[in-house]
C-alpha cells in the first residue's frame, strides 16, 4: 500500500507548493486506524497534530488512491457465490471497541 501512495503522492505534488505536516506513511496510518479501530476524525487529528478537515482529506485521498490502484481490492460477492468449495476457512475479526453514543434520559 505504501509504494502505491507514494507514487500518488508524487503526481499530486508535482507543482510544488507548501510542505504538508503528515508524511506518505502517517497519511496511510490515518486511514487504516479510521477504518479499523472506528475513531472519530477528531481524535486523530489531535494525535497527529493537525485539524479535522486534514485528517478527513487523507483518508479520502488515500481510499481514492487505493480504490483506484485495484491492488487492495476485494472480491465481489459474485465470486465468492460461484465457488464456494475453494472457501478453506473464513477469519473474522470480532474485537469489541465500545461505541460513543450518549446517554439516554
Amino acid at each position: 500500500m505504501l509504494p502505491v501512495s507514494q507514487r500518488e503522492y508524487g503526481v499530486l505534488r508535482q507543482k510544488g507548493g507548501k510542505p504538508p505536516k503528515l508524511t506518505v506513511k502517517d497519511k496511510l496510518y490515518i486511514t487504516l486506524k479510521y477504518l479499523r479501530e472506528c475513531r472519530t476524525m477528531d481524535s486523530i487529528a489531535a494525535e497527529y497534530g493537525v485539524r479535522k478537515g486534514a485528517a478527513c482529506l487523507s483518508v479520502q485521498r488515500a481510499e481514492d488512491t487505493l480504490v483506484k490502484d485495484g491492488a487492495s481490492a476485494l472480491p465481489g460477492k459474485k465470486v465468492l457465490k460461484r465457488k464456494p468449495a475453494s472457501i478453506q476457512f473464513v477469519a473474522a475479526d470480532v474485537t469489541g471497541s465500545p461505541a460513543n453514543r450518549p446517554k439516554k434520559g
